[in-house]
């Protein structure tokens, strides 16, 4: 049985944007004072000086951006984080970027294979789909691939 393909969060991201872009993190824009939130607001536009009386509406954040932090993760999460103890644990690098259009911060995990190494502040960077986690399921129903967005180096990029 093939598995489920389900996002870690439900409409933060979709990895078929409306204009053919591909993968995509959603966010929401103010009509009123064009605020860009992400994660995205649903009931109300954080902006202190939004004159009020618009509406949130879901749009695609800029497909790449700029690397303006990045850091390791080498050690397991203390508790109240839960994960199997007999686990191995798996280094991560975590980054943030500055989306090309909006100007705003975007934390998440490199892509496989992406360390810090790998990276420097003011690099370009993409968001592509990735994977967070994988469970089996159980006899008779499918498991789960969790996804989620990753960033990762652009090729010939400076």
């Amino acid at each position: 049985m093939a598995r489920t393909r389900t996002p870690v969060v439900s409409r933060w991201f979709t990895e078929d944007a409306p204009d053919g872009g591909g993968f995509r993190l959603l966010g929401t824009r103010c009509t009123a004072c064009t605020a860009v939130f992400f994660p995205r607001e649903d009931a109300y536009c954080r902006n202190p000086h939004c004159p009020g009386g618009g509406e949130l509406a879901e749009v695609p954040l800029s497909p790449r951006g700029r690397v303006w932090s990045y850091t390791d993760g080498r050690y397991r999460p203390p508790a109240p984080y839960v994960s199997d103890p007999a686990a191995p644990w798996e280094p991560y690098t975590l980054v943030a970027v500055e989306l090309e259009a909006e100007g705003m911060v975007v934390l998440g995990q490199a892509a496989p294979g992406v360390g810090v190494a790998d990276l420097a502040v003011g690099m370009e960077v993409e968001v592509v789909g990735g994977v967070l986690n994988e469970d089996a399921g159980t006899p008779g129903t499918p498991g789960t691939v969790w996804t989620t967005w990753q960033f990762r180096p652009v090729e010939g990029a400076e």
